[in-house]
């Protein structure tokens, strides 16, 4: 088990799944406070939309590793597709239809860009359900920078960031830039969604960010402590899943969330039965 350690494929997949299972709960915290649980699903799809796009413009470039602009497109569409959600929110008309267009729109377009660049099925799985045993150490470095960024705006910010979820009426009589803010949280949500990707796949990425806060609202009321403790819930889904699958042919990304939701399950009924026997 310790010679496992050693190995350079199980490092990268650990850093990796410790990085994402730490910095997608945060952003999920936002969202689960502004009930907008699955806006993760949204854009994910029109991410995997930009990596099919980063796939075709490689393939055009003649590059022999299309993989290197597969996450780059993925950042650029994703961003842009949480753009256009958010301003449409803000003014109060279609946000859900444009969700559900982008929704539909960017998973079909991605399934025929893919096809288009040369790419295989097992490359579209890949992106669908997640391929953490094929990160590069320049996957892993981008992870650390996409993670550091999501944690320094989404922790360091938190106080503004929550007063503005919470309460966009009370955050501007307070003078906070309130559109500005939410547009911070609509982007570093994309972010979060395209560092997860390559762990969970973009079909179950929203998962690893509602989950674990789901499960610490079942444990505690506390902004703070939910977002503190849906990050470590995220953080030991994660290694637990990628640990098991070093030793079981399972796929890593469905075996996590799984876990997630048996693990809120377990909580759910626990909580209940002790409030029950409370009273």
């Amino acid at each position: 088990m310790i010679a496992l350690l050693s190995e350079p494929l199980i490092q990268r997949m650990l850093l990796v799944g410790l990085l994402v299972g730490s910095a997608a709960p945060v952003m999920g915290t936002y969202l689960v406070q502004r009930r907008m649980a699955l806006l993760g699903d949204g854009i994910g799809h029109v991410a995997l939309a930009g990596v099919a796009a980063g796939w075709l413009a490689g393939s055009a470039a003649g590059l022999a590793d299309q993989d290197a602009w597969a996450i780059p497109g993925a950042v650029i569409f994703a961003i842009t597709g949480a753009i256009l959600i958010e301003r449409m929110r803000s003014r109060g008309t279609g946000a859900d239809v444009v969700m559900a267009i982008l929704f539909y729109g960017g998973i079909a377009s991605g399934v025929l860009l893919i096809g288009l660049a040369g790419g295989s099925n097992a490359n579209l799985m890949g992106y669908l359900f997640g391929s953490i045993s094929t990160v590069t150490w320049g996957d892993v470095w981008m992870s650390v920078g996409l993670a550091a960024l999501i944690l320094l705006i989404g922790v360091g910010l938190r106080s503004a960031l929550f007063a503005v979820t919470h309460d966009q009426e009370f955050a501007r009589s307070t003078g906070l830039p309130v559109e500005v803010l939410n547009m911070v949280v609509a982007i570093l949500a994309a972010i979060t969604i395209t560092v997860a990707m390559r762990v969970v796949g973009v079909l179950l990425v929203s998962a690893l960010m509602i989950v674990p806060v789901a499960i610490a609202q079942l444990l505690t009321r506390s902004f703070s402590r939910v977002m503190a403790l849906a990050m470590g819930i995220g953080a030991t889904l994660t290694l637990t899943g990628i640990w098991i699958t070093v030793f079981y042919d399972m796929q890593p990304g469905a075996l996590i969330v799984v876990l997630g939701v048996l693990a809120y399950v377990l909580v759910a009924g626990a909580t209940a039965m002790s409030e029950r026997i409370r009273r």
